[in-house]
């Protein structure tokens, strides 16, 4: 439980710290991938920044619809560095999924980059490097979980995002774990089972486990509206939207290839 952790005797940012190490392991597991199916590295890295700069401003974006009224606006733009600060802090993660994947469908168009094969073969990392993220989050206290005192409870130090003192549910871990299980099973339909919808399995999956998790979170408000949590709602949204997606491509007929040309005689 650490927000920064000294290394070479600089602090460094211990969530930061580890989605750059989730977004490594990433890429090495993507190199092979490409080398193995003849494809550029290169075109990986693109539609990762891409994907990534959608991801980020998407989730930010979110953040603030759900925290209009909760932000110091005052504080936020009262200098450079708490300016700096505010942009650095403060995600949905649900907002980054939404962005990162309308961005490669962007990308897709106008980089030619055949973004279906991306979306197929690479899904599975969202939730490795997502799953980095929430032990980041541990580390740091951030999106902490609700009084508990039962087994396995934690207690945040004083200095971490978190309410320190207190026995609180380790709800990051939780869901680190289950990350991991879910990367694991696309993983296998992807590669093994060699399911088509492995995109939408993804969707449906995190969607499921978000929404019984949002119960047992207690940090910064929820955003309740009709009893449900902001991302209680979108969790129903992407699974409704996911099921469609599968039921209207599993009726969609293949295309037939195009028949060769008859020389003249």
């Amino acid at each position: 439980m650490q927000v920064y952790i000294n290394i070479f005797g600089r602090q460094i940012p211990s969530y930061g710290l580890m989605i750059v190490t989730g977004l490594i392991v990433a890429n090495v597991i993507g190199f092979f991938i490409q080398r193995k199916n003849k494809r550029e590295f290169e075109d990986l890295l693109l539609i990762e920044a891409f994907c990534l700069a959608g991801g980020f401003g998407g989730a930010k974006l979110l953040y603030l619809i759900v925290s209009w009224n909760d932000i110091d606006w005052g504080q936020a733009f009262s200098s450079f560095d708490n300016f700096l600060q505010f942009l650095g802090a403060g995600f949905v993660f649900y907002g980054g999924l939404i962005g990162g994947l309308v961005t490669l469908l962007i990308a897709n168009k106008y980089l030619k980059l055949d973004g279906g094969f991306y979306f197929y073969h690479y899904i599975f990392l969202i939730p490795l490097i997502h799953g980095f993220g929430r032990i980041g989050c541990f580390l740091a206290g951030c999106c902490y979980g609700i009084p508990y005192d039962g087994p396995l409870a934690v207690i945040f130090p004083e200095g971490s995002f978190a309410l320190h003192g207190v026995k609180l549910f380790p709800v990051q871990i939780v869901e680190a774990i289950c990350l991991l299980i879910i990367s694991m099973t696309v993983m296998f339909f992807t590669y093994v089972v060699k399911f088509k919808y492995n995109t939408e399995l993804y969707i449906i999956l995190y969607a499921i486990l978000r929404f019984f998790l949002e119960d047992y979170r207690f940090d910064a408000d929820r955003g309740i509206y009709f009893g449900l949590s902001t991302s209680k709602w979108i969790s129903i949204f992407m699974l409704v939207a996911a099921v469609v997606s599968i039921i209207i491509r599993s009726r969609m007929k293949p295309k037939k290839p195009a028949e060769p040309a008859i020389a003249a005689t």
